[in-house]
């Protein structure tokens, strides 16, 4: 499978990738996109869009307007079974019992090791139902891993293929959905809905914008981004949506996130609920949490003009020490600045402590900073 080795950096940059085994995948939606003559890029095992015009004016389409994404690439698992709710529970790290039908939320599956496999999404559909919508390049491995872990009275159902997806993401996001379904009602946020047409919405996002995701039959896919798109969203790209979700500070699985660091490492304590009893990973976690992380993902600003950030660029002291190097990296089309994140010691972690960053062989003044990069007015 192609494997995903670094985020876009910045406006107008192609994905790092490593070698190729296997032939892409192609969405539901890949003609729609070649009508648009989208740029096309290998991303996760599939044949996705970076970008229709340029990074720079997606991203603020969805900033100021609203913007769409194929997000079909994304898997999505059903579990139902009257045991489903305690084996969720023993494999994720937040609380599904707190679920209402109707309702959703973040959570991450972790190895033995407290070490992040995927994070996800965990819909409640019903009282014994569930909608999970995973990580492009994790659908096979977060199969497998629930399937080697089986819980008493409880199925698992991966439906990835059965589904094209979208996400509309921005301000006039409630106004898009208005216009393309003016007898349907958004679900609140962290909610999910079947529409009159079957089809399933959710509101959730990763751009720090309002926004909703919507799922239906992968034959309809075509005729409901084109619906979309009537409504007023503007087409947008991965590379746009790598520079929406860094600004926020959102991590990104296989980047940020990864089996070699727990989540509270990541700045996702909020996510764990340590008054479980059991879920797997949990030692790892209450021991972090108790005697601090080894490790804290760290935000990071360019203090003066330098090249774009990009991933695996070390991060060294201020005495030319390497401490770390950047997970993420891109230009900040909002605060035209270059950004970015790493794994730092806790002494370098703390907003406000200067650093350096290595970009080929020059070091650049760079600060850590409080997240989110951006912030609203």
């Amino acid at each position: 499978m192609w494997k995903w080795c670094g985020e876009l950096t910045s406006p107008g940059h192609a994905p790092t990738l490593a070698c190729v085994s296997e032939e892409m995948k192609r969405t539901p939606l890949e003609a729609a996109h070649l009508e648009l003559s989208a740029r096309m890029v290998p991303f996760a095992g599939w044949n996705m869009p970076v970008q229709y015009t340029s990074i720079l004016d997606e991203h603020r389409a969805v900033r100021e307007k609203a913007g769409i994404f194929d997000i079909s690439h994304m898997g999505q698992f059903i579990v139902e079974g009257s045991g489903s709710e305690a084996w969720l529970n023993r494999l994720l790290t937040n609380n599904v019992s707190k679920l209402a039908p109707g309702q959703g939320q973040y959570t991450l599956m972790l190895n033995e090791r407290g070490g992040v496999i995927d994070d996800l999404i965990a819909y409640r559909t019903g009282e014994t139902s569930w909608f999970l919508v995973v990580n492009a390049s994790m659908i096979d491995e977060d199969f497998s891993w629930m399937t080697s872990h089986p819980g008493e009275e409880a199925t698992l159902r991966n439906e990835s293929d059965l589904w094209a997806g979208m996400a509309v993401q921005g301000p006039d996001a409630v106004e898009v959905f208005s216009k393309a379904f003016p007898n349907d009602t958004l679900p609140p946020r962290n909610g999910i809905a079947t529409l009159q047409n079957g089809g399933i919405v959710c509101r959730t996002g990763y751009t720090g914008e309002d926004g909703f995701e919507y799922f239906c039959p992968a034959a309809n896919g075509i005729a409901a981004w084109k619906n979309f798109l009537a409504a007023g969203a503007a087409p947008c790209g991965l590379g746009a949506r790598d520079t929406l979700r860094l600004e926020m500070g959102y991590p990104l699985n296989g980047n940020d996130l990864s089996p070699d660091h727990s989540p509270i490492e990541a700045g996702l304590g909020f996510f764990c609920d340590l008054g479980k009893p059991d879920f797997i990973g949990r030692a790892t976690l209450v021991r972090h949490k108790t005697d601090g992380p080894p490790l804290k993902l760290s935000a990071l600003k360019f203090t003066d003009k330098a090249p774009p950030p990009r991933a695996h660029y070390p991060v060294a002291t201020m005495e030319g020490a390497v401490i770390g190097e950047l997970a993420s990296g891109a230009l900040s089309p909002s605060l035209m600045a270059g950004i970015g994140m790493a794994y730092l010691p806790p002494d370098f972690s703390k907003p406000g402590t200067a650093l350096q960053i290595d970009v080929r062989g020059r070091l650049f003044p760079a600060e850590v900073v409080k997240k989110p990069f951006f912030k609203k007015s």
